[in-house]
């Protein structure tokens, strides 16, 4: 889709194909992606130890935005640093501020709850982080693989990964952009 833009924040420990599989399902629906290092632009060692190279740092990446998306992917230690990092708590602000989409999938949506992003909404997450969404009754919890509340996406893990990405390029592109999409993927439905 011309002119949409999503920003995907990768972090030390982040789930690979969490991060790489909406990267590649956004950008077949065209949708520019970013890939921005929260540390910077230096590959970042994934959870599975594999090693992704940002496009840009986030600083770099903050600064040609706004974006359509931010996305936020799992993996107990990517989350962990997307929580503990103030430069997301103020893209998410910003974001979450002007009802731009946030998208956060398996344990990417505890960084929602710690930066206070879609209090009362229905989320979901990867039933290890369960507790951390369901504490304190700030948020309803969903177990659907996919929720959409507003403008926030949320999904559970890396098998729900498809689903989460089509999810985002519906609601930036359209169903029949991301029915086009995922034909050629051959995804079992």
């Amino acid at each position: 889709m011309a002119g949409k833009k999503a920003l995907v924040i990768l972090a030390k420990g982040a789930e690979e194909m969490e991060t790489v599989i909406p990267t590649d399902v956004m950008r077949r629906a065209g949708i520019k992606v970013i890939v921005a290092g929260l540390t910077g632009k230096d590959p970042v060692q994934c959870s599975r130890d594999v090693l992704i190279c940002p496009d840009a740092s986030l600083d770099e990446a903050r600064s040609q935005g706004p974006y359509d998306v931010v996305v936020l992917p799992g993996g107990n230690l990517g989350a962990q640093n997307l929580s503990e990092s103030s430069a997301v708590k103020e893209v998410l602000k910003e974001q979450d501020a002007r009802k731009g989409l946030i998208a956060a999938i398996c344990a990417g949506p505890t960084a929602l709850t710690v930066h206070g992003i879609g209090i009362g909404k229905n989320l979901t997450t990867h039933p290890l982080a369960k507790d951390k969404i369901v504490n304190g009754d700030q948020y309803k919890y969903s177990e659907e693989r996919v929720v959409k509340d507003d403008h926030l996406i949320t999904s559970r893990g890396p098998g729900t990964s498809f689903e989460f990405a089509l999810a985002i390029v519906e609601a930036l592109a359209g169903k029949k952009v991301a029915d086009e999409v995922k034909a050629p993927l051959l995804l079992k439905d």
